[in-house]
């Protein structure tokens, strides 16, 4: 046969290109003329003549397929005259006639990324005909090395998503908030769904992801209803297609985490310098006892954690198959701190009929193994023990002489190691989903989809105090054991009706339509007992305690249920590829609320003109593409509790009653027939731009978020009501901010390319009203319940005002101290007082603690076969209140302290005061963080019949961090209603060192 090479400018129309997996493969029988195919066989590369590996190659009008190999080289059967269609992320689409020749396709890349394919629920969309604010990020573009879920992937990747991970603990995973706090009361977690199904960010492990997209703005989360306003994360999973070449895939990785940075509290020899010079102290340090103890380091370890993944991917003509296999073993740099975890995936997809029928079951199984002794709830570690270790005179041994723990009689005092040690637990968890779907396609670009999910997690959990534990050796607990599971049941039902049709060549159409039904049950049980005969049976036979009979035994059982229904619909229109439309309409009904209530409606309508298609614009050649869009929707947010609508009456303490004792029965909750969801209206405005043929691009957007309706629990008279508060929907909350990215690639050459990847974002909140007609507060403020000091301070530490912003720090505001080191304040009106004489009524806004911008900046680089990806990101215009500051910088307390605490404060006097929450421990937050570094290298292999691929590298995770914040770390929790506490009690965020290995066979 004759060879031909076919340009990529005479390869015909640029079909839409398949972004959302890197190898997407149409491969089913091709019916009829059987005997007049042959095998039509070639290569593909790209403009620099560098092999394209899965690169899909299909028959248009067919389902014959099939997918280049490592090499760029492919067959496929074909007859003379059929136009074969080649399809690739990151390239343009292109079509060639087959001509009985072997053919060599040159690809050009799609330097524009409009024909990519977007996730945008219940579907998906070509970039380039998005109206909404949507972000998407693909697997290329993933942070690298030990992330702990899927969240940490896209860390500083998507502009106004916030993600934190203030956590070095293995078992605790990131911090999502999207475009600010949109509820009082609920939770700024987004909806994530896995392949179309709610889920988790956890559901799937991170090395099984294909690509993840954020609808970020109402217009695009309106379809989703009660469970959008925090916005929409859609996961997608590594899959095979028909045809698809049989391949496995091994990723793995092993790495070393150690604290970030260590707190400088007095070790030994710096305590016994300040008794020689003349420091006295009660409590903790009172005497030396003639030891050199780094308390930190005996609980604390270099923590080495591994990960393996393997994926088999491979189909034939009719039929693709994936499975997955995940091995996670982390460890936490606490001792006994680990997260053992397997996950199980298999996807197969099967297509009869001439592929009018098409038969998808998918089941995801993964067991979660992690120590327990934490505490009787199932936690991980108690951060108790963290803050024991800093306090802890360094001069104190770890045991006595006769082998016991040394402990001493100190008001909160206990030895650290004794306390991790002696506590023993584990808690297992266990997830199946099972998922299968049947799609019908009734004629030509009209689908029906059916699809059923059911979904199971258990828990059980076990917790035991031996008798040389603390809770026995000082307070005769004699054993202390606890035991917990709780089981999980949902069912998850969707039915879809898609509608697609090209008219007249210029209006393109699309219409969904679909039925949702979701109900969920949760129940368990726990019970715990104390004085034990023997530690042999830790919690395993909770009976032979005898707590019960003293009265000191606890148990509880529950049981709840909830249901989802909706109808929803969606009309797509686009005429001449210039001005585009979407609307949508969700009809939701919820058994959480009100009898009045049940039911709401959330439409959402955008739309978009593509102003690079307009011949006014087409004439200014360094515009390749410009795209206004504008937006509107309403999305809702659930109660989290089953039954808030509903008057309860709950059994209460007893009382002594014709000689025998009863319990009481007591109003629990009072009957709101009106509760309903609140309700989020936002606008959007954004721009879409590509620049210098591609070299640069990005978007803007402009928002502007109201939540109505916004539920909170407000105290009302009994009588007339039964009970003391009520939960209603008064609030009004309004969010508003600009975003922006921005991508450029500065050099592109054959051997060397450097792309770069810019966002910025800020936001400012609100609370409007806390008011309705029937329910009005007293006062124009109130204390969030979330911060609290805790002893001795004792006091709230933030402050919310209507007309005022969510996160507003409230305490005495410092200027100077006394020559006897005693705190001056100033008050309200300006006047200095001493801190002594200072009562609640001088407090007042000392900062705020969620940051007004972010930004990140992610660079990729490639030279030949290495690759460099360096992360940055960081936050600004942000306070912090340093607890440990607060608590322990301070020469009077009865504990360990910090060394600054002997600084001169203001430069002036040590301070000599009391623990007292001022402004002096509210620090700028603001940081710069080079996250992650990632440098890799793909060998060149020279026989690839057994290794088609094989990439190493070695990766370092929050490596270091710009700020001035004096505390281990300025990333903190900025969600909730009292952001910016950097607690005394908590797990440090770790630095983390990464080799490893990515195989293809």
């Amino acid at each position: 046969m004759k060879k031909i090479v076919i340009p990529p400018q005479q390869l015909g129309n640029k079909n839409s290109c398949l972004r959302f997996l890197l190898v997407l493969v149409i491969f089913m029988c091709l019916s009829g003329q059987v005997f007049s195919q042959k095998l039509a066989q070639g290569s593909v590369v790209d403009d620099s003549g560098v092999p394209l590996p899965g690169v899909s190659v299909f028959i248009d009008g067919t389902t014959v397929g099939t997918v280049s190999d490592i090499d760029g080289k492919f067959m496929i059967q074909a007859s003379a005259g059929d136009v074969i269609h080649f399809s690739f992320i990151g390239f343009k689409d292109q079509k060639v006639e087959y001509t009985d020749q072997v053919l060599s396709i040159v690809m050009s890349p799609d330097v524009f990324g409009l024909d990519e394919v977007v996730a945008i629920g219940y579907g998906s969309v070509k970039k380039g005909d998005v109206t909404s604010a949507i972000a998407s990020v693909k697997s290329d573009d993933f942070i690298k090395g030990a992330v702990k879920d899927a969240a940490q992937l896209i860390q500083g990747k998507v502009a106004g998503l916030t993600i934190a991970t203030p956590s070095g603990d293995p078992t605790e995973g990131a911090a999502i908030m999207l475009r600010g706090n949109s509820s009082l009361l609920g939770s700024s977690a987004p909806l994530v769904l896995v392949d179309g199904v709610p889920g988790s960010l956890e559901s799937v492990a991170p090395e099984d992801i294909e690509s993840i997209d954020v609808l970020k703005d109402g217009s695009a989360s309106a379809i989703y209803g009660t469970r959008g306003t925090n916005g929409v994360i859609i996961i997608t999973t590594k899959r095979s297609t028909k045809g698809m070449e049989p391949t496995i895939s091994y990723d793995g990785y092993v790495s070393i985490a150690s604290i970030s940075r260590k707190l400088d509290f007095m070790n030994a020899e710096d305590l016994r310098a300040k008794w020689n010079e003349g420091y006295s102290f009660t409590g903790a340090n009172l005497e030396d006892y003639g030891a050199n103890t780094d308390w930190l380091d005996e609980i604390t370890r270099k923590a080495v954690s591994h990960v393996h993944n393997v994926v088999f991917r491979g189909g034939t003509k009719n039929t693709s198959l994936t499975a997955s296999l995940n091995y996670k073993n982390n460890q936490g740099v606490f001792i006994k701190t680990d997260n053992e975890k397997y996950t199980g995936r298999i996807d197969v997809s099967h297509s009869m009929f001439d592929g009018k029928l098409t038969a998808d079951i998918g089941t995801i199984i993964s067991e979660q193994n992690f120590w327990a002794g934490g505490s009787d709830e199932g936690y991980s570690f108690n951060k108790y023990v963290y803050r024991q270790a800093l306090i802890r005179n360094p001069t104190e041994p770890i045991k006595n002489e006769d082998g016991r723990w040394y402990e001493r009689d100190v008001y909160f005092y206990d030895n650290p190691v004794a306390y991790l040690k002696e506590s023993d637990g584990e808690n297992k968890y266990r997830n199946v989903r099972f998922k299968a779907s049947l799609t019908y396609k009734l004629f030509e670009g009209l689908n029906v989809k059916g699809m059923y999910t059911r979904k199971s997690n258990s828990n059980i959990r076990g917790y035991y105090e031996t008798k040389n534990h603390v809770s026995t050796t000082k307070y005769g607990s004699e054993g202390f054991a606890s035991r917990g599971t709780e089981n999980y049941l949902g069912n998850y039902t969707e039915l879809t009706v898609n509608y697609k049709k090209v008219i007249a060549g210029d209006h393109n159409l699309s219409v969904l339509a679909g039925y949702n039904y979701e109900d969920n049950m949760t129940e368990g049980f726990w019970a715990n007992n104390k004085y034990f005969p023997t530690d042999g049976y830790t919690y395993n036979n909770l009976e032979i305690g005898s707590g019960l009979t003293k009265g000191e035994a606890g148990m509880d059982s529950y049981k709840y249920s909830d249901k989802l229904i909706a109808f929803f619909s969606r009309v797509s229109y686009s005429f001449a590829n210039k001005y585009l439309f979407m609307a949508s309409l969700r009809r939701e009904g919820s058994s959480r609320f009100g009898k009045d209530h049940k039911w709401g409606n959330f439409p959402g309508v955008s739309l978009g003109w593509r102003m690079s298609e307009e011949d006014f614009v087409k004439e200014i050649n360094w515009i390749d593409n410009l795209k206004l869009r504008a937006g509107f929707g309403v999305t809702g947010t659930n109660v989290a509790d089953s039954y808030n609508s509903l008057s309860s009456l709950n059994y209460s303490d007893y009382f002594y009653s014709n000689k025998e004792w009863v319990r009481k029965l007591v109003p629990a909750r009072n009957d709101n027939p009106d509760l309903r969801w609140e309700k989020k209206e936002e606008i959007n405005i954004g721009l879409d731009f590509g620049l210098l043929n591609g070299r640069v691009s990005g978007a803007f957007d402009f928002y502007n978020r109201k939540t109505k309706d916004a539920l909170w629990n407000y105290d009302v008279p009994t009588p007339p009501y039964l009970y003391g508060s009520i939960m209603t929907n008064v609030g009004e909350i309004k969010n508003q901010g600009f975003e922006a990215l921005i991508n450029v690639t500065p050099i592109k050459t054959p051997n060397f390319e450097w792309k770069a990847n810019m966002t910025f974002s800020t936001n400012k909140n609100e609370l409007v009203s806390l008011s309705n007609d029937k329910f009005k507060t007293t006062n124009d403020f109130f204390y969030p319940e979330d911060g609290y000091t805790g002893e001795p301070i004792q006091t709230t530490t933030h402050i919310v005002k209507i007309g005022g912003e969510i996160g507003n720090f409230y305490g005495l505001k410092s200027v100077d101290i006394s020559d006897d080191g005693i705190w001056i304040i100033e008050k309200p009106n300006g006047e200095r007082i001493s801190a002594a004489e200072s009562s609640t009524d001088d407090r007042q806004v000392l900062g705020n603690g969620i940051p007004k911008y972010y930004a990140s900046w992610n660079n990729s680089f490639r030279y030949k076969n290495f690759d460099l990806n360096i992360n940055m990101r960081g936050a600004f215009s942000y306070q912090i209140l340093n607890f440990s500051r607060m608590f322990y910088e301070n020469p009077k307390i009865a504990y360990n302290t910090l060394n600054s605490s002997y600084d001169k404060v203001y430069g002036k006097a040590v301070l000599n005061d009391d623990q007292r929450y001022v402004s002096y421990y509210v620090e700028d937050g603001d940081y710069w963080k080079i996250d992650n570094i990632t440098l890799g290298y793909t060998v060149n292999l020279k026989n690839k019949d057994v290794f088609k691929n094989l990439r190493v590298y070695v990766s370092g995770l929050n490596l270091h961090t710009f700020t001035g914040y004096k505390g281990i770390d300025p990333e903190v929790k900025q969600t909730g209603l009292a952001p910016g506490n950097d607690e005394r009690d908590k797990y440090p965020t770790t630095r983390t060192f990464t080799f490893g290995v990515n195989v293809t066979f």
